[in-house]
C-alpha cells in the first residue's frame, strides 16, 4: 500500500467534545495486537492523569487483516480494554470483507485473502495455503472459519457500528461524502470511499474522524482527521485524544 505524504495543517476549527469527556481514538489496528497492547498501556496511564469525567474508546475500524494477532487484537477488545470506559468499536471495509467471507465466500475471498485476510484466517488456526487449488476450497475455509470463531468474536464483528457522534465530532472509518445528510450516507462510502472525501474542503456539519487511508503521519485538516498511520507496515499506531477543544496524539 503506498501511504500519503502528510500535508501542512492549517488553521483549526474550534471542534468540541461534550463537557466532562475525553476521547480516545484508535486508528486502524491491522492485527497489530502487540502495537494496541503498547497503545492502551498509554492511554490508560493518560487517563489516570486525567480530570474525573466520561472517558470513550473508539476504534476506527479495520482491526482484522495483514498483521498476524487478529483474533488477540479482539481479545484484547473484549476484554475491558480501558476499564471505567465506554468502549465504540467501528466496522472498517476489511471486517466488511470478512463477514461476507462468511456469508459468500466465492464472491470476497481472492479479494480479501489478497488483502490480507490470509494473516486472519490464520491467527484462527486456518492455513489457506492447504485449500488453494481445490474446486471447494473457497467454501471449505469459510465453514472452517466459521467454526473456529468464538461466539463472542462473531458477535464482536457483526455488532460494529459505522459511525458515532461525540460533540463536534464524526468518526467513522473512511470518510463521508460531502453535502449529503449523515442519515443518507450509504455504508459503501463510510466503509470505502477515498478520494472524493480526502479531497473535499466543505464543512461537513462536525470534522470528521477517520482512518483508511494511510499518512505517514496524522493528518489534521480543517474539516477531518485522518489517524490511519499505517501500523501493519510502519510499526506506527495512532491514538487521537480529544478533551474540550484539545486535541493531541498518542503513539506507538
Amino acid at each position: 500500500m503506498t501511504a500519503r505524504s502528510p500535508l501542512p495543517a492549517p488553521a483549526r476549527v474550534a471542534a468540541r467534545v461534550p463537557e466532562d469527556t475525553r476521547v480516545y481514538a484508535i486508528g486502524d489496528i491491522h492485527g497489530r495486537a502487540d502495537l494496541l497492547a503498547d497503545l492502551l498501556e498509554m492511554i490508560r496511564a493518560d487517563a489516570a492523569r486525567a480530570p474525573e469525567g466520561r472517558q470513550v474508546l473508539v476504534t476506527l475500524g479495520d482491526h482484522v487483516d495483514r498483521g498476524d494477532w487478529t483474533r488477540h487484537v479482539v481479545d484484547m477488545l473484549l476484554e475491558d480494554p480501558l476499564p471505567g470506559a465506554e468502549l465504540v468499536t467501528l466496522k472498517g471495509n476489511h471486517e466488511e470483507l470478512l463477514l461476507r467471507f462468511l456469508e459468500e465466500p466465492e464472491a470476497v475471498a481472492r479479494l480479501w485473502l489478497g488483502n490480507g485476510g490470509d494473516a486472519t484466517l490464520r491467527s484462527y488456526g486456518i492455513e489457506p495455503s492447504r485449500y488453494l487449488g481445490l474446486a471447494d476450497g473457497w467454501q471449505r475455509m469459510s465453514r472452517l472459519f466459521a467454526e473456529a470463531l468464538p461466539a463472542a468474536h462473531r458477535r464482536f464483528y457483526e455488532n460494529l457500528r459505522l459511525h458515532h457522534r461525540e460533540g463536534g465530532y464524526l468518526f467513522v472509518h473512511a470518510g463521508i461524502r460531502p453535502g449529503v445528510p449523515l442519515v443518507e450516507q450509504t455504508s459503501e462510502t463510510l466503509l470505502w470511499v477515498r478520494d472524493l472525501f480526502l479531497s473535499s474542503e466543505a464543512d461537513h456539519g462536525a470534522v470528521v474522524v477517520h482512518g483508511h487511508t494511510v499518512a505517514w503521519a496524522p493528518e489534521e485538516r480543517p474539516n477531518r482527521i485522518g489517524i490511519d498511520t499505517g501500523a501493519f507496515m510502519t510499526g506506527r499506531l495512532t491514538c487521537l485524544v480529544l478533551a474540550g477543544e484539545e486535541r493531541r496524539f498518542l503513539s506507538t
